[in-house]
């Protein structure tokens, strides 16, 4: 079983820089760990999860509202 490891929160976090931090934060992460992100809606998160899924990575959506986006990252196998 997976547990959570880390909350990245990139709100007010401009693109790319978004997108270099989750990657960062990914390439810490051990095979048994998952990332919770959360982010601004819009350009931010269409630019995060292209990215992530270029990376083979699966976002499952956990919470969202009219501004933010929060979403758990997991490894496609």
């Amino acid at each position: 079983m997976k547990k959570v490891s880390k909350v990245l929160d990139l709100e007010s976090i401009p693109c790319p820089l978004n997108v270099v931090k989750c990657k960062l934060a990914l390439e810490k992460l051990s095979i048994d760990e998952t990332l919770i992100i959360r982010l601004d809606k819009g350009e931010p998160e269409v630019m995060v999860k292209k990215a992530l899924k270029q990376m083979n990575y699966f976002v499952k959506t956990i919470e969202e509202d009219q501004k933010t986006i929060q979403f758990k990252v997991l490894h496609e196998s």
